[in-house]
């Protein structure tokens, strides 16, 4: 079961139903679909990717997905999961146009960490993101990813496969940005 994790500003939680609506303008948004490397869908299909996180990847377990809110403010989306892009565990971030370059991202990021490392006892998670995501390459350069490879997909745009260590606590001080499962 998606535990609820804290940061300092943040909570993440699982998806409730009447959270289909910011999840569904997130999804909508343009950039964040060019920043998560998928094309823009029709509005039925995220509703059914929404109702396929309540009905499916909840109810089997399958893999951990949250809304983060900050204030009751809802600011994102985020999951950690294997997937058939990485080797291992792949974490899964994105922000409402609102929140980002707030720090936001660093926080979510440090809470997703402390989590893979602390409770899932991952020994590294992974991170896609778009070559020309100078935002997201930074935090991670910021918070000790490596890079692995480029992934270059049939239509030409690179994406880069990123790495950080956490078994043996090599992930950044999370201080500032503690999880905890609930």
């Amino acid at each position: 079961m998606t535990p609820i994790l804290r940061t300092d500003r943040l909570i993440l939680s699982p998806y409730r139903p009447e959270d289909e609506d910011v999840f569904v303008a997130l999804l909508g948004d343009e950039e964040v679909c060019r920043w998560m490397g998928q094309d823009r869908v029709p509005e039925e299909e995220i509703r059914a990717i929404f109702h396929a996180i309540l009905h499916e990847i909840y109810a089997k377990n399958m893999f951990d997905v949250w809304a983060v809110w900050s204030d009751g403010v809802y600011v994102g989306h985020a999951e950690i999961k294997k997937t058939g892009n990485v080797d291992g565990y792949e974490m899964i971030a994105a922000l409402v146009k609102e929140s980002r370059g707030r720090g936001v991202g660093n926080e979510l990021v440090r809470g997703l960490l402390h989590y893979a490392a602390d409770t899932l006892q991952l020994d590294e998670v992974y991170g896609m993101v778009g070559a020309e995501n100078a935002a997201s390459l930074a935090l991670g350069k910021k918070l000790g990813f490596t890079h692995v490879r480029d992934v270059v997909a049939d239509d030409g745009t690179v994406t880069k496969m990123l790495v950080l260590p956490t078994g043996n606590r090599q992930a950044p001080d999370t201080s500032p940005a503690t999880a905890s499962a609930r």
